[in-house]
């Protein structure tokens, strides 16, 4: 973690203007908690605003970074599985099989991140599409080479949660721009389809020598473990 300076753009896509984001307001059950997710990219945003053909808004703001403690799970130091224990650690799911049972709870106990004290979360975005890779691996049929694969397919890029009263402080909200559903629903819906169909080609590749979810826990893997590189 590191504190950051600079001055930002950042974009949340909505069914309506939030010129006023509330931290009160955020579904505790999103990948990082409670918060205000954004992104640095234009486009997604304006899928994003689209749950359906009646469009939405993408909000723009301006986010002051200076100051702020950042946990930036792209940084050394982090990896694919520090951001699979977030994930499973905010959100709501029930496990399946025994496997996925002992995956979780042994990634919250050995690599979730402390994020009591961080202002602001970089990192992965998981959607529908992206929340299924990460169920297969912890079922045991994704190798971590293959999960961190997959979580390029679709191209999200990476997602900004805003969790702290400060973080909130340094946001100016600049303008909001209509989006039309009629055009950026059905990219939504192209962009999850291609993911989709790419990671089930992957999934069929036999990572014969891979690391998998029930090696990890056999062999208790750690963070500094070169195959995780």
């Amino acid at each position: 973690m590191e504190e950051q300076r600079g001055l930002i753009e950042i974009w949340h896509g909505s069914d309506h203007i939030v010129a006023r984001p509330d931290p009160r307001l955020g579904n505790a059950y999103n990948d990082y908690g409670r918060g205000f997710y954004c992104t640095e990219h234009r486009d997604l945003a304006y899928e994003w605003a689209c749950t359906d053909a009646g469009g939405g808004f993408a909000n723009r703001y301006e986010l002051a970074t200076n100051g702020l403690t950042v946990l930036n799970l792209g940084d050394e130091g982090y990896g694919i599985l520090n951001w699979l224990a977030l994930l499973v650690n905010n959100r709501k799911f029930t496990p399946k099989t025994a496997v996925e049972v002992r995956g979780i709870s042994y990634l919250t106990d050995t690599f979730l991140p402390d994020i009591s004290g961080v202002d602001l979360i970089i990192g992965y975005r998981a959607d529908d599409s992206y929340f299924s890779f990460a169920r297969s691996f912890l079922r045991n049929a994704l190798s971590v080479d293959q999960l961190s694969r997959a979580m390029r397919l679709g191209e999200l890029g990476e997602q900004y949660c805003l969790k702290s009263p400060l973080a909130f402080r340094r946001l100016e909200f600049r303008d909001a721009e209509p989006v039309d559903g009629r055009t950026w629903f059905p990219q939504r819906k192209k962009r999850d389809q291609r993911a989709r169909e790419s990671f089930r080609e992957l999934a069929l590749e036999d990572d014969i020598d891979g690391l998998y979810m029930r090696d990890i826990i056999r062999e208790g893997v750690r963070g500094n473990d070169p195959r995780l590189r």
